[in-house]
């Protein structure tokens, strides 16, 4: 990122907890989008971090450490079947690099881009700014390729380089597409900065952008409703990637969690951390480190990420049919034991679906302890994690699981197993999307 945002204070995609076990009607649904693993995101930083480690400090513009990077990611994307495409471009006297790479399925007329960029600034590693971004972005794109997706719009994404000099990189890339080439992109999605340590939950708004930047602000809003994460409207104006792209008329979004501005008391009340303390006290410093990233924002981002590329390039989003039931009674979990949280579920015909949603926030110091399963009312065992994310804490996500031997009506319930000790937690709320 490269210089203060001014954020807006609109809220928006807040849920009203229900007082007791009930059907409700659903909030926006992760269809199709695959849960991320926030441990393979951690990885890519793990590796950005070395990379700068080993290259004095920093991955800049004009550096080894850039360079570097962007080796990294391309040979990833390589290996899984991108079509990869590296761009030249003078800033400041030096070469600096764009990356772009294409998932060479669907429709190459009607493109959805997704970027960030994947310089730092000179004094620091840029973990989180944006190290995050790029990483997040990274796995979302691998597992594109994972799920072998066949989208009915074409896939781009983009690293930037020299954000920090003044958006060069992602100017220079939009400023040499030929206007055919341009007209091709029908939305472009910024993810800058998406695991600050003491984070907020900023959708860019669409106020004052290209026609159609509404219906990208909505779709980077639902996956945060559906996690029951209120989301605020930042105004970012010119100040990432996705400017040069507005700049042309593009439709444009983004997701943030907050620079060197304060958060407040409200926003502290609302989603947590300190009041009086900036989103990131390490931006732009050389604290902007592995140890610099709230690995629940960033989870939670990576999510919406995957949501949204899937959205888009599927280009049509169809809600949910089936009632949704949840319990939000908060259930203590001690160490060394086991926990259960029922939901029942009446007035549903015949059997569970071949997808039952299971949506899970539990609040955890160390999930890596933790043996998660869905007990349907015969007693089958349904497991959706089994000690994975090793020191991350809280589990905040939606599993599909294959209920369709299961009759629907009954006593579901939610099992939790604590299998190590040191480290407590509570399942906040849990529900089940027929």
């Amino acid at each position: 990122m490269r210089i203060r945002l001014v954020l807006a204070t609109i809220t928006a995609g807040a849920l009203v907890a229900l007082t007791a076990p009930a059907a409700t009607a659903a909030p926006p649904e992760i269809l199709a989008a695959p849960d991320i693993p926030v441990a393979n995101v951690q990885a890519h930083l793990n590796q950005l971090q070395t990379i700068a480690n080993n290259n004095g400090g920093n991955r800049a513009h004009g550096r080894t450490g850039y360079r570097a990077s962007i080796d990294y990611i391309q040979g990833r994307l390589d290996a899984v079947g991108y079509t990869t495409s590296l761009q030249a471009f003078t800033s400041g006297g030096v070469t600096g690099w764009n990356l772009t790479a294409e998932w060479p399925r669907g429709d190459a007329n009607n493109v959805i881009m997704a970027g960030g960029h994947l310089d730092s600034v000179t004094a620091g590693p840029g973990i989180n700014d944006n190290g995050s971004g790029s990483s997040g972005l990274l796995e979302v794109a691998l597992t594109v390729a994972s799920q072998n997706l066949t989208p009915t719009k074409r896939l781009r994404f983009g690293w930037w380089g020299a954000e920090e000099r003044g958006l060069v990189g992602s100017t220079y890339y939009v400023n040499n597409l030929p206007s055919a080439e341009r007209a091709k992109i029908k939305g472009y999605v910024n993810f800058d900065m998406i695991g600050s340590p003491n984070p907020g939950y900023f959708v860019y708004s669409s106020s004052g952008q290209p026609t159609g930047s509404i219906e990208l602000q909505h779709v980077l809003e639902a996956p945060f409703a559906a996690m029951g994460v209120p989301t605020e409207l930042t105004v970012v104006g010119g100040r990432s990637d996705h400017a040069a792209f507005a700049n042309v008329g593009i439709p444009t979004g983004g997701l943030f969690t907050g620079a060197e501005v304060t958060k407040t008391s409200a926003q502290a009340q609302k989603w947590g951390g300190t009041a009086g303390q900036a989103f990131d006290r390490c931006y732009h410093a050389s604290c902007d480190t592995t140890s610099n990233i709230n690995v629940t924002a960033l989870d939670r981002n990576v999510d919406a990420i995957a949501y949204a590329i899937w959205t888009l390039s599927a280009g049509t989003t169809t809600p949910p049919t089936g009632p949704r039931f949840e319990n939000p009674t908060d259930v203590a979990i001690p160490d060394l034991t086991t926990v259960e949280s029922p939901i029942a579920v009446t007035g549903v015909a015949g059997n569970a679906p071949a997808a039952l949603k299971v949506g899970v926030d539990i609040r955890h110091t160390y999930i890596g302890d933790l043996v998660v399963d869905v007990l349907a009312p015969d007693g089958s065992v349904y497991n959706v994690h089994n000690r994975a994310g090793g020191s991350a804490d809280n589990l905040t996500t939606t599993y599909t699981i294959n209920a369709s031997s299961e009759v629907a009506n009954g006593t579901w319930r939610l099992r939790v197993r604590d299998a190590a000790s040191q480290d407590t937690g509570t399942i906040n709320v849990w529900s089940l999307q027929f």
